[in-house]
């Protein structure tokens, strides 16, 4: 008898999709390596977690058998109270970056464009390439922010979507309400707008009121999460607020109870626990002021960030060059290629060590040349 390798024919073997094979992958920024390397690469909150947010946590542990809510009910009801919505109006999922993959997917079909600004959220232009869709980046202007005239100029009648960060991950910069005011009027109803906010809570200022704009632009769309402020990125939850018949879709294209029932209790606890978590963000705030002030001090030219990190504008020399020398000094910060480094905002003990590290800007000028 034949083997059935002997009569088949030599058939392919399974191949990913083109696109996704030629994705670049998302480039986590590095982790803690001993009790003594300070973790500034990621964004994440310094504050452990809250001792409520622990109580809630820890009163799910005995249910972990059972499936959480489908469509994480508990945490949009807590989210819709908050901001005096309804629950219609809110969709969860694993993180800002799990919801804005739901986002892509409700509204963009194979070929639609989606237009943001770059160098913005490195998983923009992967998230859109997953979906089949078409990345349309704008250059940031000269001072960091989002060129939005230039942005309203590349929406086609393919255009279905444009994504805006503010605070802009990685420079730190925010929107003003008259620039937001502005490109909305410009943008066609039928192009979805979603303000990514994952640093709001950060702000501080005169900033943009991002759910006025939300009650009086119906393609609005607001990206929240509480990976940031609130502590909880190891959980990941993150959640969008769009009007009913858009979360309806955003809620359709989620995975399956894709939000574990520890992280819907941790989210309820957190938005309860609202005097210390601005407390906390003050105290971030306080740092990021005394932080870039010290650093416009030395001689670098840093952005005025409204998040939890700051920005160094820098050519790839210079990047390596300050990436060697934190990395020195045990502590991780985020290079980007082409264009500069990110460093995050702790403890003022660690703030202070890279300051130490970037007191002397002219150790860090190229020879022969100024540093950027």
């Amino acid at each position: 008898m034949l083997s059935m390798t002997s009569t088949l024919p030599e058939a392919a073997a399974p191949e990913v999709r083109a696109a996704v094979a030629q994705l670049p992958a998302y480039v986590a920024g590095k982790s803690a390596q001993s009790d003594l390397t300070a973790a500034l690469a990621s964004n994440e909150n310094h504050f452990p977690p809250l001792p409520s947010v622990l109580e809630a946590m820890s009163a799910q542990a005995g249910r972990i058998h059972r499936y959480p809510s489908m469509g994480a009910v508990e945490a949009r009801d807590a989210i819709a109270r908050h901001f005096d919505l309804t629950a219609d109006e809110v969709a969860c999922g694993p993180g800002s970056s799990g919801v804005l993959q739901q986002i892509i997917s409700a509204v963009c079909g194979h070929g639609d464009e989606v237009v943001y600004a770059w160098r913005s959220f490195e998983a923009y232009p992967i998230l859109v390439a997953v979906a089949g869709a078409v990345s349309v980046p704008v250059p940031l202007l000269a001072t960091e922010h989002h060129d939005l005239d230039a942005m309203a100029a590349a929406i086609t009648d393919r255009t279905r979507l444009v994504i805006l960060c503010s605070p802009n991950n990685p420079t730190g910069v925010s929107i003003s309400p008259e620039a937001l005011e502005e490109f909305l009027r410009s943008v066609p109803p039928r192009v979805l707008v979603v303000l990514d906010e994952a640093y709001i809570e950060f702000q501080r200022g005169r900033g943009v009121d991002s759910m006025d704009f939300y009650r009086r632009y119906p393609n609005l769309c607001i990206l929240r999460t509480f990976s940031k402020a609130y502590g909880l990125a190891g959980l990941r939850i993150g959640y969008a607020i769009a009007h009913p018949d858009i979360a309806e879709g955003l809620r359709r294209t989620a995975v399956p109870f894709g939000v574990n029932r520890m992280a819907q209790a941790a989210a309820v606890a957190s938005l309860a626990a609202g005097e210390e978590i601005l407390e906390r963000t003050e105290t971030v705030a306080r740092e990021r002021r005394r932080v870039i002030q010290a650093l416009r001090g030395y001689g670098w030219d840093t952005p005025d960030s409204q998040a939890n990190f700051y920005w160094i504008r820098a050519s790839d020399e210079l990047r390596v060059q300050l990436l060697d020398a934190l990395s020195g000094a045990d502590i991780l910060a985020r290079g980007y290629a082409v264009d500069g480094v990110r460093i995050t905002l702790a403890d003022a003990t660690t703030n202070d060590r890279v300051l130490a590290v970037l007191a002397d800007r002219g150790r860090f000028v190229p020879e022969g040349g100024a540093a950027e």
